[in-house]
């Protein structure tokens, strides 16, 4: 949350509470995982668990680039075809796991393996390409999957691969495999949900061994370096936006006192239809006071079409083309009404509107109404501009 404050913190702290007095009372208080006693063998260790922190942050940063990128090419389909997403990441699961059993479910059973360093190399190697390729795909496409055991999973299998290599290497002076593989769950998990001090916090209560910190830490900022340089937005933040989600920070918080976009904001006075052709919609647009419009299908709103792009497209010949097919759905100017007013005007000037929809933060397709610019203008005094001018 990057948030301490009283509140947030005591609701963290109750919730967790009351969530392990559940668990406990169901389940028992048996470990997650057996995890081996961890003992550092030599300081040249460090220098392999900086190593294991660098793999692990290209790793964190592989894995939300392609779930990420996945996941756009996903919600870029036409909608008429979101039934088949959840088929076409099953079936290459499937095919996945036809061959390689193992990257099946959520695999703790071979995180408790490779913490034992009871794993072959070879195989931890091919878990980490498949489980990599596996969980994207299957998150992606809408089926079942998460982001906090796959990231322990790869980690494991990550740590168990180098350890195995460095044991190999030099035995005299490195660890047991199952010691890396425990300190790659952690450096994996810091990367890709950059909570570095979560994860150090997490392996402890695991271990419950003071000297698992040190190392743990040295591999967790390496991790969480790497990620932030070559990934700038967190996974979590990053869906938020994929989904149109738009979580106020401590920059909105503090507006309160400042004019807002729901003081100037209205119902929309005109909507058009993505099914409309652009012929009928060309002549709606004639007799229009605006020079944009929201347009959506069947309450579902899908964008902004301006009257230069439906001027072009009467004249290009595609009179017949439905209006849905003139949107650009990537990036869709919009607000919430919670913003300051005053970023309706630089939008509206970026984007070269002079109406823009406000979105819900919690859908990017339920349009909760419009701004437009002279309710703008009027809100900062300038409704009689004209006439002075």
């Amino acid at each position: 949350m990057g948030d301490m404050n009283a509140p947030i913190l005591g609701s963290v702290v109750l919730a967790s509470a009351t969530s392990w007095a559940v668990l406990r009372l169901l389940l028992g208080n048996n470990p997650l995982f057996q995890v081996p006693e961890y003992t550092l063998v030599h300081p040249l260790e460090f220098g392999v668990y900086a190593l294991l922190g660098v793999a692990g942050g290209f790793l964190s940063v592989a894995f939300t680039k392609l779930l990420l990128g996945m996941r756009g090419y996903f919600l870029r389909l036409p909608i008429k075809t979101r039934w088949w997403h959840p088929v076409a990441g099953g079936v290459t699961v499937g095919v996945m796991g036809l061959f390689v059993p193992q990257v099946l479910g959520v695999g703790y059973s071979y995180v408790g393996s490779a913490l034992n360093g009871s794993m072959a190399l070879k195989l931890m190697l091919l878990l980490v390409v498949l489980k990599l390729f596996s969980v994207t795909v299957s998150y992606a496409s809408g089926n079942a999957g998460g982001i906090f055991g796959p990231s322990l999973f790869l980690g494991a299998m990550l740590g168990g691969a180098i350890g195995t290599v460095a044991h190999h290497l030099l035995p005299g002076y490195t660890a047991s495999p199952g010691a890396y593989a425990l300190v790659g769950m952690g450096a994996v998990f810091a990367g890709i949900v950059r909570v570095p001090m979560t994860s150090v916090l997490m392996i402890f209560e695991m271990t419950r061994d003071y000297a698992v910190i040190v190392p743990l830490m040295i591999a967790n900022l390496t991790s969480l370096f790497i990620s932030r340089r070559f990934q700038k937005q967190p996974i979590y933040e990053a869906l938020s936006h994929q989904d149109g989600i738009d979580l106020p920070g401590p920059a909105t918080l503090h507006q309160t006192s400042q004019r807002t976009v729901a003081q100037a904001m209205r119902k929309p006075p005109e909507i058009l239809s993505a099914q409309t052709l652009v012929g009928v919609a060309m002549e709606q647009a004639c007799a229009s006071q605006f020079h944009s419009w929201p347009v959506a299908d069947k309450g579902y709103f899908l964008g902004v079409l301006t009257k230069e792009a439906l001027e072009r497209a009467f004249t290009d010949g595609r009179r017949e083309l439905p209006l849905e097919a003139l949107l650009e759905k990537d990036q869709v100017p919009h607000l919430h009404a919670d913003h300051a007013l005053h970023l309706a005007l630089e939008r509206m000037s970026k984007s070269h509107l002079d109406l823009l929809p406000v979105i819900s933060r919690g859908d990017i397709h339920k349009l909760e109404g419009v701004v437009v610019l002279q309710d703008v203008l009027d809100a900062y005094g300038f409704n009689n501009a004209g006439a002075n001018i």
